[in-house]
């Protein structure tokens, strides 16, 4: 089943690129927000810590999951203002409410990856990244996000 998922999440990227992108706009998108949910959810869960999240993975806080939709939103915003890609770009609430919305997905897939390495009673997938969990915690939340990130494409006008 992961496999398949995995195939479906690759070929969204071809499909983005071929129907909406104009110099991967839509994809470096979704990996900015992908990308700075990680780094948000590590840096709040490490500085403020607080309760914990859930027991599937031990180490999400709270503050995690606000530090993740707080700095999704601001290297988002970051992204767009200084883009050459973007003319006269405006945060509009679609906008935020689709960063919101890809960034919750980006964290569930990250929940749903970590729940299935425990499951097999995998810590690390690999050693690639020193002290990190292994490239697939690099990409567990873009698997999920990209082919949520094309149906929204499909459905709004982003």
């Amino acid at each position: 089943m992961g496999t398949i998922f995995i195939i479906i999440s690759f070929y969204t990227i071809f499909k983005i690129r071929n129907e909406f992108d104009r110099d991967y706009f839509h994809l470096l998108l979704v990996a900015i927000i992908c990308a700075s949910t990680d780094i948000g959810g590590y840096l709040f869960g490490n500085i403020f810590k607080g309760p914990k999240l859930t027991k599937i993975s031990p180490k999400k806080t709270y503050s995690g999951v606000i530090g993740s939709f707080l700095l999704s939103i601001i290297f988002t915003n970051l992204f767009l203002e200084f883009s050459s890609n973007v003319e006269n770009f405006e945060f509009t609430k679609e906008m935020f409410l689709f960063i919101l919305l890809v960034s919750f997905v980006s964290q569930i897939g990250d929940l749903i990856i970590s729940y299935f390495k425990r499951k097999s009673k995998m810590k690390d997938t690999g050693t690639i990244i020193p002290g990190h969990g292994g490239i697939l915690d690099r990409i567990d939340g873009v698997i999920f996000a990209l082919p949520f990130s094309y149906v929204l494409f499909l459905n709004f006008n982003f």
